[in-house]
């Protein structure tokens, strides 16, 4: 019998828990809990103590299915400390400092559970769905904020405090809009759907979701049309940078806002021509995940075999 792993991939409004089996997600669904709301209203104490209590739900509604499950991986948003598992703080929960979520969830569930990144997971996901040639991939994840990820020579690399990679928060506007972290002018609060709609507010007074102002931009409306290609140039230079550093060829691009990739590629392979070295112009493999948004899932639990 195939070995049976939850894999979780949390977000600030909803969550989804798959049981995976051989690289193939066997169980899945989607929960509806508004953490960032929970985080934002409550006490750190309480807030963490809720969704402990939601995911423990969660984790024993699929285990009424799957009994045999052997671990639990979680990827969530937020600065992760690499060997406690603790949740150093995440922008876009705010109040979660150094909070301590594998213990209950270990406790409760009788089960190991290992904590990850976002990210992170879904890089993992990714290259192990895919294996790429050189054992090394970059993920970017497109969502309300903007995530990283690395694998290295098949290894995921976190960094030494649990911040590698985390590319939303690279500086790309000096002194630029505020964002969750802390800083002004990260890359998220441009390359983001929240960074869209902000955009597309700036210009035209009026406030619609990023799905709304894509449809107008597919209808050549200048503003939306701006918002997006705004959107990938600021996201390529993000990426050029981070190829000077790391570089590795393959890069993968997931995430919801994903779906709108054809309203960002035409600046964003423009901008990253110019802003790359040119010994690296035109060897960067690029491509959209093909997991169809389960990168995350297949990751969180590929990496509770650790």
């Amino acid at each position: 019998m195939p070995v049976s792993l939850i894999g979780i991939d949390v977000g600030g409004t909803n969550f989804r828990l798959g049981v995976v089996q051989n690289l193939r997600v066997v169980w899945e669904k989607r929960f509806q809990a508004d953490f960032a709301g929970l985080c934002r209203t409550h006490s750190a104490a309480l807030a963490l103590s809720a969704i402990t209590q939601v995911l423990n739900q969660a984790i024993a509604e699929a285990r009424l299915i799957y009994p045999q499950v052997a671990g639990v991986g979680l990827g969530f948003p937020g600065f992760i400390e690499p060997h406690s598992g603790r949740v150093l703080s995440s922008p876009n929960l705010p109040g979660l400092i150094n909070a301590d979520l594998l213990t209950p969830l270990a406790a409760q569930n009788g089960l190991p559970v290992t904590l990850e990144n976002d990210a992170s997971a879904a890089a993992f996901g990714e290259y192990s769905l895919s294996q790429p040639d050189t054992g090394s991939l970059i993920y970017i994840g497109l969502g309300t904020g903007v995530g990283g990820g690395l694998v290295l020579q098949g290894k995921l690399h976190g960094g030494d405090h649990g911040v590698a990679m985390e590319i939303g928060h690279l500086t790309v506007e000096r002194s630029g809009r505020l964002c969750g972290c802390g800083n002004r002018g990260c890359l998220e609060q441009y390359a983001s759907t929240n960074g869209v709609v902000q955009t597309y507010t700036e210009l035209t007074g009026d406030t619609l979701s990023a799905f709304d102002i894509a449809q107008w931009a597919l209808q050549k409306n200048a503003a939306a049309a701006h918002a997006y290609a705004q959107a990938g140039e600021y996201l390529a230079s993000g990426l050029a940078h981070i190829a000077k550093v790391v570089d590795v060829r393959d890069v993968v691009i997931g995430g919801g806002m994903s779906a709108s990739w054809s309203l960002m590629q035409a600046a964003f392979e423009q901008r990253l021509q110019e802003e790359l070295i040119p010994t690296l112009r035109g060897k960067l493999h690029i491509r959209l995940s093909q997991a169809q948004d389960q990168a995350g899932i297949i990751g969180a639990a590929m990496l509770a075999l650790r």
